[in-house]
């Protein structure tokens, strides 16, 4: 990674908008055969963690137009994450869903459907919160979180407790450990892939690429206090666009304090929860658009063109 997009038209170079005196950085991407102008664009919200930004979704979006989708697709880095500016701030959701909104409404200036990875989806919730225009058109959540760790509030003292401890030369200390080859290849194979031979050279050096800058350490250091902690059921059961949960067969917590669930359990979960979802059981772990980058590309194939069809 990244994918050469022989399949693509997308301009190489990172383009850049401004949020709150930021600069923030987000690649464009469609289909190399001309398409009409109607086609829902999808927005990629990336995972939070060592060396993670855009780059997460590369695989993704070579197989995206691999396969003849026509939709266009924008990948921004968050804040704090790649090539966007990463200042010395405590992130919470609704800061990176600020950011969105923003790049929604001056860049994209369509409706959208999200795609998101993971524990970033406290962030596609809050920006679904805001029922601004142009809109949220439909959502794919991709491996979302235990139903219990979504639903489980973290105190506020103790998120400051452990954000000031990582905003000392112990997090900087911790995060150059973190960074390192080895740890990033045992955390990967322990959480996040289904099979360890999925973790690749390239999953490998596109962390190691993407933790150079040590000043990414700040969104992960946000992340690991748990400023995205709170009880989301409520908001959850307010989302009303049309929402895709996709469930690896491997899928396990983060959070060594949640109870264990089966996949399926945790998929009938959040479908009961959300007013108009289906969902998917797929192969692999809890970074599915990465390790079945094929499967996962087409069954949001098949909902975007049913969202499609229902918007029409």
């Amino acid at each position: 990674m990244p994918i050469p997009f022989e399949m693509t038209k997308t301009a190489t170079q990172t383009e850049f908008y401004t949020w709150q005196d930021y600069r923030c950085a987000y690649e464009l991407h469609y289909p190399a055969q001309e398409t009409t102008d109607t086609e829902t664009p999808l927005l990629l919200i990336h995972p939070i963690g060592v060396g993670l930004s855009r780059q997460f979704w590369q695989r993704f979006c070579g197989e995206w137009y691999k396969t003849g989708c026509p939709n266009p697709i924008y990948n921004p880095d968050l804040l704090g994450c790649g090539e966007s500016d990463l200042p010395r701030v405590a992130y919470t959701p609704t800061n990176w869903a600020n950011q969105l909104q923003q790049f929604i409404q001056t860049v994209v200036q369509k409706p959208v459907i999200i795609v998101v990875q993971g524990a970033s989806l406290p962030i596609a919730i809050a920006l679904a919160q805001k029922q601004f225009q142009p809109g949220i058109r439909g959502l794919v959540l991709a491996g979302p979180p235990a139903w219990e760790v979504i639903t489980q509030e973290s105190r506020p003292w103790k998120q400051r407790l452990a954000w000031n401890l990582f905003n000392s030369p112990f997090g900087n200390a911790f995060y150059r450990y973190a960074r390192r080859r080895e740890f990033l290849r045992s955390f990967s194979e322990r959480q996040l892939f289904a099979q360890p031979e999925a973790v690749d050279q390239a999953w490998l050096d596109t962390l190691k690429r993407g933790a150079i800058a040590i000043d990414t350490r700040h969104a992960v250091f946000s992340f690991l206090a748990g400023f995205w902690r709170q009880n989301y059921q409520e908001a959850i059961a307010a989302i009303s666009p049309p929402t895709l949960v996709v469930v690896g067969d491997y899928s396990s917590s983060i959070s060594r304090l949640s109870t264990p669930e089966t996949p399926k359990q945790r998929l009938e979960t959040y479908q009961q929860h959300l007013p108009n979802a289906q969902g998917k059981i797929i192969s692999g772990r809890n970074v599915l658009p990465y390790e079945s980058t094929a499967e996962f590309a087409s069954v949001v194939a098949e909902f975007v063109s049913q969202s499609s069809e229902f918007s029409r």
